[in-house]
């Protein structure tokens, strides 16, 4: 940027919003504990009268808050309910939906995001790639947390004491139904979705029907939610469409961040409790 764009752009900044700005921006920095009119004068570089109207203003619409048994000030709750706002317009499958209708459109079948929820998984959002085949997962489906090609690549990604756990349970369905599980054969398949980041299923639910599925992780590398790709494609095309499910988790993951989606899945799991 030139002298004179960085002018003209100057021109349209309005002083005291900028200030107040950043005057926020310096309480943030503090780390929650509380800043005193001197601290706060010196760092945003403002008189003293002008930091106090500011401070006055802003703990008026509660986005800065006195401290009342310390001199000083500290950001207020009503940014949180601004955040909160922000975050209800990032609607989970809005923001996944460009990602999923690709993924749909690129392998002509059927693509699901769904997220977890206690021991069950619920589908929020499904794009078709092939309409009219018969593969289908509405919104609001549940399956059990161990079902299919997204259970093994949930089961793939928990922590080895909660896998120890959770294969206690008589009730598995990796297979299709409990009757079906072999648990050498699931532990070398989940080892193997570790090493390439997706999992498969080869027709254990329905014959000629074949599923891949990649886990959406948390911050932490915890399996919250997983992405899917569903239909009567052949094994080596399950093969193909592995990394492409796994490129969009990383792209989904990537453009909502992963506060944002904690924050959803959050909010989901609030509305599914109820």
């Amino acid at each position: 940027m030139n002298d004179n764009d960085q002018q003209e752009k100057n021109t349209y900044l309005v002083p005291s919003v900028e200030q107040a700005i950043r005057v926020m921006l310096c309480l943030a920095d503090n780390g929650g504990n509380p800043k005193s009119l001197t601290d706060i004068c010196q760092e945003v570089d403002i008189h003293r009268s002008k930091a106090f109207s500011i401070l006055n203003t802003l703990n008026a619409y509660g986005f800065v808050k006195k401290n009342p048994n310390r001199k000083g000030y500290v950001l207020g709750p009503g940014l949180v309910t601004l955040a909160g706002k922000m975050l209800e317009t990032l609607s989970l499958p809005r923001l996944a939906e460009p990602v999923l209708y690709e993924l749909a459109k690129k392998t002509e079948a059927t693509v699901t995001m769904g997220v977890i929820f206690k021991d069950v998984t619920f589908t929020v959002a499904e794009y078709l790639g092939a309409p009219g085949m018969g593969v289908s997962s509405p919104i609001g489906y549940t399956t059990p947390i161990t079902y299919g090609s997204h259970g093994k690549a949930i089961a793939a990604f928990l922590p080895q004491d909660e896998l120890d756990e959770l294969l206690k349970s008589k009730d598995l369905y990796f297979y299709g139904t409990p009757g079906k599980f072999d648990k050498k054969k699931l532990l070398d398949e989940l080892a193997e979705c570790r090493r390439r980041g997706f999992s498969l299923e080869l027709g254990d639910i329905q014959p000629g029907m074949n599923a891949v599925a990649a886990p959406i992780l948390d911050q932490n590398n915890y399996p919250v939610g997983y992405v899917t790709i569903v239909g009567f494609f052949s094994g080596k095309e399950t093969l193909q469409y592995g990394p492409l499910v796994v490129e969009a988790v990383k792209t989904i993951s990537k453009d909502a961040g992963h506060l944002v989606f904690q924050q959803k899945i959050g909010n989901m799991k609030k509305v599914l409790s109820k």
